[in-house]
């Protein structure tokens, strides 16, 4: 990955065909700077933090990349309801040298629990982590998850790091006040955690003695008194061992534990950020309002990991790719693409009689899933019989209303146009009650519809019914005039159960909201409240994995010629920046999911106030008015938030 392992201090150029709009490497020098900069040899434990860098906060959608400048540190302060997520930015940048090796000098960060005066707690590692921002292409963009709540990050000469924040609320955690802390400290280069110094073998060695002593007395009550006595002294003597092995010897005089006064001056030179976060009583459903269905190719993943179609680790891999991208609010389907851009689209890579599918489309986070109308893995059955199966088993359960069938993307002629009424046809015959999906952004083009491409773009509704149910058009077709859009949902006849869905891909570009590389991270947020002021009730991504071939996890990530970077691309597997075997988020992913807890926002102060105040709360903050007209900076967006919080939390 670019500039992911190259630390030397260089300028990172614009990465060439992004769209312009907002590297944000701007950043104008705001005069934090040290008068009595240090000189010689450094001791980072004699010396406070603050005279060897900077460090400041920075909104979850600001794009801070390593050549962004200081700013004045100002406490965060933070809003959440229940079941959602919400990020900050950490950036440190050295002021001097005080390590070794080519590295400005080594920091550690720690991260508390936030408190609230009730006792409740958001706990670090549960409710709040930790990622390291790293570049991709020189934009800031992929979330490598850092140790907590202890880690050691290194400074380079010149260098921006970023540590991106987040706290994740429990549906059931008490509203209040919450307070915590991050600290972050200088230390000797030399002095590496335990959890880095300890060879593997002996940090399974540990785990395992520790698990040992957890087993010992998970589980006492009830028991016998001899035998609670029994455990307890063979816990005691299992640390007992533990504490008094040679990995702790530097912890250890021959007085016993040393004098902790060297930790407590270290801690008191440390920089100190208080973390203060408001819960309300608000709960984001657990269903989102918007179905967001988003693909993952099943292909690039076979290629990449090196697995069968159809073997277990098939499966397992599928199944782990699924369950961590529902953590983002989106309903996830797989996909394969065939001739003429027919593709297989499913959810759940198994027959609708497994029970893992009923975990799968009963699972509350989902929203909408996608049937196939032929067999995944071959079976043995034809299509036709391996479909109507499908459908009778389906048709029986509470969750078919979410169920939709994806056949083709973007239709071109009459000739796939009439391959989408075949195949509808046939799905129909089973199940008069399914949801056809068709995305398109244009008629037929051999026998247009109209005397003009929008006027024959708004006749594909009529020309298809009643073989789809769900109309998905292209945002770019809409361009800056948002008065379409009404004319589109014209067409559509709800009170016939038809709905209007939209998709972004390689379009629409600047400014319009998209998820490219290098755009702003409001143009990214930007994408669901345009779904949601333009009264679309679903929406569609093409792909979230779909970067060039490879044939090894770690290798290069490298974006599809002929697309604008990032686009296709959501997140990475996590091979490519470590021996982790969970996908790494990028950015944009997390504004996405910022983007549909927005949503969530302001249905419910529609719901209490009209779907007319709702607009007007957008206009009125400067948050959203337009594609081109929204904001680029984060404070509409807290203000929106701060309304709603304020309006509604009674």
């Amino acid at each position: 990955m670019e500039n992911s392992g190259d630390h030397q201090e260089t300028v990172v150029p614009p990465v060439e065909g992004v769209a312009g709009g907002g590297t944000a490497y701007g950043w104008s020098d705001t005069g934090v700077n040290d008068p009595r900069p240090l000189r010689g040899a450094i001791d980072p434990t004699k010396v406070s933090s603050l005279e060897l860098m900077n460090v400041w906060c920075m909104p979850n959608s600001a794009n801070v990349g390593p050549q962004d400048m200081p700013r004045e540190l100002e406490p965060i302060s933070l809003l959440a309801a229940r079941n959602e997520r919400e990020s900050i930015q950490i950036a440190v940048r050295p002021k001097v040298s005080w390590g070794g090796s080519g590295i400005a000098g080594t920091v550690q960060v720690q991260c508390t629990d936030l408190c609230s005066p009730c006792g409740a707690r958001l706990v670090v590692g549960q409710s709040l982590t930790l990622r390291r921002v790293v570049p991709v292409l020189g934009v800031p963009d992929a979330l490598v998850p850092l140790d907590i709540p202890v880690c050691q990050l290194n400074l380079f000469p010149g260098e921006t790091t970023v540590i991106w924040v987040s706290i994740d609320v429990p549906t059931e955690q008490a509203p209040g006040q919450y307070e915590g802390e991050l600290i972050i400290s200088a230390t000797k280069a030399e002095a590496e955690s335990t959890s880095q110094s300890l060879s593997k073998v002996e940090k399974h060695q540990l785990h395992r003695e520790l698990r040992d002593c957890l087993d010992a007395v998970e589980s006492l009550e009830g028991n016998p008194l001899e035998e609670v006595v029994e455990r307890v002294k063979s816990a005691t003597s299992s640390l007992r061992r533990v504490l008094l092995s040679p990995s702790f010897s530097d912890l250890f005089s021959d007085n016993g534990p040393i004098d902790m006064m060297e930790e407590d001056a270290i801690s008191s030179l440390s920089i100190r950020l208080k973390i203060s976060l408001t819960v309300w009583d608000f709960v984001l459903p657990a269903t989102p309002s918007v179905p967001a269905v988003i693909g993952i190719s099943d292909t690039v993943i076979e290629d990449r990991f090196g697995v069968e179609h159809g073997s277990n680790e098939w499966f397992e891999l599928l199944d782990q790719h699924f369950k961590w991208l529902l953590q983002y609010r989106i309903s996830p389907y797989f996909c394969r693409w065939g001739n003429g851009m027919r593709v297989l689209t499913y959810t759940s890579p198994w027959p609708a009689d497994h029970p893992k599918s009923d975990e799968y489309f009963s699972d509350p986070r989902l929203a909408a899933y996608a049937v196939p109308n032929g067999p995944i893995v071959p079976c043995g059955d034809t299509a036709k019989d391996y479909l109507r199966r499908e459908v009778e088993i389906l048709r029986t359960k509470n969750h078919w209303r979410k169920a939709y069938f994806y056949l083709w993307d973007e239709p071109l002629n009459i000739e796939q146009y009439n391959g989408i009424r075949s195949m509808a046809s046939e799905i129909h015959a089973y199940a008069p009650d399914a949801r056809v999906l068709t995305t398109y952004y244009c008629g037929p083009s051999d026998a247009p519809l109209a005397s003009n491409n929008f006027e024959s773009f708004l006749k594909v509704p009529k020309f298809l019914r009643p073989h789809t149910q769900i109309y998905c058009t292209s945002e770019w077709v809409i361009g800056n005039r948002e008065d379409l859009a009404k004319d589109i949902i014209a067409e559509i006849q709800t009170e016939n159960g038809e709905e209007w869905w939209t998709y972004v891909c390689l379009g629409p570009g600047d400014p319009h909201p998209n998820w490219h590389l290098g755009m702003r991270g409001t143009q990214h947020r930007a994408v669901m409240w345009r779904v949601w002021k333009e009264g679309g009730t679903g929406f569609l991504y093409w792909g979230a994995n779909c970067y060039e071939k490879a044939t090894v996890p770690s290798a290069e990530i490298k974006f599809r010629r002929g697309l604008p970077p990032g686009d296709g691309v959501l997140f990475y597997p996590g091979q490519v920046f470590s021996s982790s075997q969970q996908p790494v988020a990028s950015l944009r992913l997390e504004r996405l999911l910022s983007g549909l807890q927005d949503i969530e926002y302001l249905k419910l102060y529609a719901s209490r106030f009209g779907r007319d105040e709702g607009l007007n709360l957008l206009e009125k903050t400067g948050m959203y008015l337009g594609p081109e007209r929204y904001t680029s900076e984060h404070t509409p967006i807290d203000v929106m938030r701060g309304e709603v919080y304020r309006t509604c939390r009674s």
